[in-house]
């Protein structure tokens, strides 16, 4: 074994699951899944905090803004069911039927607590504790001057571990979409700390209920189950294919086509025997740093070269002809509004970095 301790990580890849399929849902048995986690020792809360802030940035990152980051801790969950006269024996049970709060009505969860065997005071006593509104670190003061909570060792860590959360997100400027939920649980028994998960919000574009997209949190004891030794670890999940399943609808709602490619510039060329041309082109781009590419065929046809910008969802063409080559000029096609104009071939990597500055500050403009 090597003695690596510490690590960030990521992989992108298939899980599996025993479930019933749900395909409008986004769930399956064979899905895919990213994942990123920070192993090793770290400062309270600061491995926590970056995970939380690259959740915010996925989601941001993909164009979603109706997305929250609801967080709790497990310690807290602990100690309010401690507070509230559960015995140790039914923390998980009890847990577990918290956790399905976002998917029922508290009667149905209260019934359950029943069924496990807890008394209607302690039920209550959750109640009041765990339907708290959401919040972020003003939540956390609440607590403390709690009296039901009030020197409960494992409420009292747990506080101290959210305030450093939000005082870490706050310096990371991270978006404020994270609310702090007592109703989250997350049902795995091997989470030890801090716990998160996404839910999107619907909205007119997209009215779909796929219920959380990314979860995840700390789990410091997982590691030494398989191992001598206990690394701490904290992570997170996030759905790849019901994020897809979401993008989908909403692409649909708005009648926009899904880009298949990166590729932000596709040189074409007007006639016949312009390959060489194309290829220079392309270097001059790919050496400024834009993402471009051209038909590998010798002689294609321009409506061709165009159609596949359509397809694909490339946003501009560069396009070269005899008489651009004789005045040494390149005319820039946007695909979206099909206009046209002539550009000097020397400046035409800013020309394309200005036009596509300026279809991203639009697109920014329709989203709001």
């Amino acid at each position: 074994m090597n003695k690596l301790q510490s690590m960030r990580r990521y992989q992108i890849g298939p899980v599996y699951r025993r479930d019933q399929p749900a395909m409008t849902r986004g769930r399956y048995r064979e899905f895919y899944q990213c994942d990123f986690d920070i192993a090793g020792e770290s400062e309270p809360m600061l491995a926590d905090s970056e995970c939380v802030l690259i959740l915010t940035e996925v989601l941001s990152g993909l164009g979603f803004s109706n997305y929250t980051v609801r967080v709790n801790h497990r310690l807290l969950l602990d100690g309010i069911f401690q507070c509230c006269g559960v015995s140790e024996a039914l923390f998980r049970p009890i847990c577990s039927a918290v956790d399905k709060l976002d998917k029922c009505s508290w009667d149905e969860v209260a019934k359950e607590m029943s069924d496990k065997g807890l008394a209607d005071e302690p039920i209550e006593r959750i109640r009041q504790l765990v339907l708290t509104p959401r919040g972020s670190a003003d939540l956390v003061d609440q607590l403390r001057e709690n009296p039901a909570l009030k020197g409960n060792a494992m409420v009292t860590q747990a506080l101290d571990d959210m305030s450093r959360l939000f005082r870490y997100l706050g310096l990371l400027g991270c978006p404020d979409q994270v609310r702090f939920d007592l109703s989250l649980a997350r049902g795995l028994d091997y989470y030890t700390g801090l716990i998160y998960e996404a839910v999107l919000e619907p909205t007119p574009d997209c009215n779909v209920t796929v219920g959380s997209v990314a979860g995840g949190g700390r789990y410091d004891k997982l590691v030494g189950m398989f191992t001598k030794k206990d690394i701490p670890c904290v992570g997170l999940s996030i759905g790849v294919e019901r994020l897809f399943t979401i993008l989908e609808q909403m692409h649909k709602a708005k009648e926009q086509k899904i880009r298949t490619t990166a590729t932000q510039v596709y040189v074409c060329s007007a006639q016949k025997n312009l390959l060489e041309e194309r290829l220079r082109l392309c270097g001059q781009l790919w050496r400024a740093g834009l993402p471009a590419a051209h038909s590998l065929r010798s002689n294609p046809k321009l409506l061709t070269q165009f159609q596949y910008c359509e397809d694909t969802g490339v946003p501009i063409a560069l396009i070269i002809g005899e008489s651009e080559l004789r005045d040494n000029k390149v005319k820039l096609r946007c695909i979206a509004s099909r206009k046209e104009r002539l550009v000097d071939r020397d400046s035409c990597v800013d020309e394309v970095r200005a036009e596509l500055a300026s279809l991203a500050a639009a697109q920014q403009k329709t989203e709001q």
